[in-house]
């Protein structure tokens, strides 16, 4: 984000006389996932405090007072794919802050989680990260076109409509699962049709990223697959040359569960 406002300063608006400061040091921000996240919250929150959807709906964000009467700033947002708050506290609080999560979260079974587990469930609900922001992908493959205006002007605009990043052929992200249930995929591999010869003229995409479900009990990732999207429900051969591991795999949704999205929204 610094770096964005940076750009905007300097090249788009230089005549402005302005400077931009970062102050993400100063503060300490946690997040607070899962189905009993409103329950904690509500025993470190002012009682007077509305975590219902109506009083803090999805991706809302406002001050709040802690029990004790410390502000804080506290936003809906999930990165997880469910329930989820980020509450930020200064700095010098942090450690406090950390210590107080965890004693009022013994009751409901808090635990911390880490990035592994952060990038299990984004995988469930086919969030894009890093390995599909690959720096040759635009919006409509990792299917999120709709979100690029087609009246309004923006930085990227003219780029996105270039012929070559158009093409009906394009890789586009989906889901895969294996047709053994029990076998494990690997990041890396590459999607060839069934039965079909592995090789550069058959290759059709690659797995990005990978992980045991323990939702669905089985092995899951995201691919990109040329007419990936039109061809849900195909069983595709993946083919790992550096392993020498081949195995089918089901294209499907990238969304594996909660499509709605009803569980960081409900």
């Amino acid at each position: 984000v610094m770096q964005h406002l940076e750009f905007c300063r300097q090249v788009l608006f230089p005549e402005l006389d302005v400077q931009l400061t970062s102050v993400s040091d100063q503060w300490a921000q946690f997040s607070i996932a899962g189905p009993k996240t409103r329950d904690l919250l509500r025993e470190i929150l002012d009682p007077a405090e509305d975590l219902s959807n109506e009083g803090f709906p999805f991706m809302g964000a406002r001050e709040v007072t802690l029990r004790g009467g410390l502000k804080a700033r506290l936003f809906r947002i999930s990165f997880s794919g469910e329930m989820a708050f980020e509450i930020s506290v200064p700095a010098r609080f942090g450690d406090a802050m950390a210590r107080n999560l965890m004693l009022a979260g013994a009751p409901f079974g808090v635990t911390p989680y880490g990035t592994e587990a952060l990038g299990v469930m984004r995988v469930e609900k086919g969030h894009i990260a890093g390995p599909e922001l690959s720096g040759t992908t635009t919006a409509a493959d990792l299917g999120l076109g709709k979100m690029m205006s087609t009246k309004k002007d923006y930085i990227g605009r003219v780029m996105a409509g270039r012929e070559a990043l158009v093409a009906p052929n394009r890789q586009v992200v989906v889901g895969i699962k294996p047709v053994d249930k029990a076998r494990r995929l690997r990041s890396g591999a590459h999607i060839i049709p069934k039965g079909q010869t592995p090789g550069p003229g058959n290759d059709q995409g690659y797995v990005t990223s990978v992980c045991f479900s323990p939702t669905l009990d089985q092995w899951i990732g995201l691919a990109l697959v040329e007419h990936g999207r039109e061809r849900i429900g195909e069983i595709v051969h993946a083919h790992d040359p550096l392993r020498g591991e081949d195995y089918d795999v089901e294209l499907c949704n990238p969304v594996f569960y909660d499509p709605d999205g009803g569980r960081q929204r409900g």
